[in-house]
């Protein structure tokens, strides 16, 4: 609390070239981990380009600001079963000179923003948006005039109305333009990248092909797990086998292959939308559309591959391993359950390590099977083991 000093919370642009930004109200102020720190207990936050201002809702003309220039990093919590979120600054160290504020010395190098009416994320969003501007460091072009009362101020040197605002237009334009021009450069450097890596895979494949009987099985598996850590070797494309069903199920079977190691490691089931992702990344430059993915994934079973494309309740489409069983995701689910008390999607997905979506279709199937309820509430989806369910039993 000792970087903070006193101001005016009506007076939101004391510096050149200051705006306001965004506000929120129902804030109180943690001096580092101190919470019984409650003089500064429901107040609104302001935040401009250039400060952090905290006002009281029930004490008038009561007002503190903090610089961005201060902030060396800044960090979002969510909230809890009882607690709110909180946003944590992280200060430089105080400067010297520093005007009058509530607090002359401070254990803490760092506050907290505790939010009781919600609002912390586009509050973060801001903050951090504002931290990457740094406008506190660009000064408005200006030249300095005097009164005949001889007070200086400053005159800024733009230029306005219609002439103005047509140059500014033409300049974004520009600058995106350059933007964007840069932005193919990249990608087509990245895609003669991605064919000369294309190009070695074979290369080796066919090299592997050539020596076979000649190197030993272990090598061989060496040489493979090389490949595949730069990807799928030779990938299935119409021009090599065709199209309609017989390309679908060329393409299954190399899926199967490519998820057989990937997806145990995910815990038996991936979101389709992931499997998307990595399916194409690994297959170079020749990518395959989302149609034909799901096409491909629907032949499992005809293939007798051991996957299995599945559609959750809520629409969710997922690829599962056929030794993946509800009933196990029920029990560690339940034992996840009972060891934290409560779980929403987000911490289980952090402690299950599966994504939020997956994680959230795990709490429902737990929920569907009796083994938990839920609380959903202003502060979100909040999962509890069934206590009903078990004392009936």
């Amino acid at each position: 609390m000792d970087r903070f000093t006193w101001c005016s919370s009506s007076n939101l642009s004391i510096f050149p070239g200051e705006t306001f930004v965004h506000e929120q109200s129902g804030v109180r102020i943690y001096d580092g981990d101190n919470k019984a720190n409650t003089t500064f207990d429901n107040g609104t936050v302001k935040l401009t380009s250039h400060r952090v201002i905290w006002d009281d809702t029930q004490q008038q003309n009561r007002a503190i600001s903090i610089p961005l220039s201060l902030v060396s990093r800044t960090e979002e919590q969510g909230s809890g079963f009882m607690s709110s979120a909180k946003v944590t600054l992280h200060l430089h160290p105080m400067p010297p000179g520093k005007e009058p504020g509530p607090s002359v010395s401070s254990p803490y190098s760092y506050i907290r923003f505790s939010f009781k009416q919600g609002g912390h994320s586009e509050l973060f969003s801001r903050l951090v948006e504002q931290l990457g501007k740094k406008a506190w460091q660009t000064l408005p072009s200006a030249s300095t005039s005097t009164t005949k009362s001889g007070v200086r101020f400053l005159i800024s040197r733009g230029v306005g109305g219609i002439v103005g605002i047509e140059r500014k237009l033409e300049q974004q334009s520009k600058q995106t333009d350059d933007n964007i021009n840069k932005a193919f450069k990249d990608l087509d450097a990245l895609m003669e990248k991605a064919k000369e890596m294309v190009e070695i895979a074979d290369k080796v494949a066919s090299k592997l092909e050539e020596k076979k009987g000649s190197i030993t099985e272990d090598e061989t598996v060496m040489f493979k797990s090389y490949l595949l850590s730069m990807g799928i070797d030779n990938p299935v494309t119409r021009d090599t086998v065709g199209t309609g069903a017989n390309y679908h199920n060329e393409l299954a079977k190399e899926l199967g292959k490519f998820l057989d190691a990937i997806i145990k490691d995910e815990g038996g089931m991936m979101a389709l939308s992931d499997v998307y992702c990595r399916f194409n990344r690994a297959r170079g430059m020749e990518l395959v559309s989302p149609e034909d993915l799901v096409n491909a994934s629907q032949q499992f079973e005809k293939l007798r591959i051991p996957l299995r494309l599945r559609r959750f309740d809520s629409g969710v489409l997922v690829v599962q391993s056929i030794s993946h069983s509800d009933e196990e995701v029920v029990i560690s689910t339940k034992k996840a359950l009972d060891d934290k008390g409560s779980l929403t999607a987000e911490e289980l997905a952090h402690f299950a390590e599966v994504s939020v979506m997956l994680a959230k279709e795990r709490l429902l199937v737990t929920e569907k099977a009796g083994k938990a309820c839920r609380d959903d509430s202003v502060e979100g989806l909040r999962f509890y083991p069934n206590l009903f369910a078990e004392r009936e039993a």
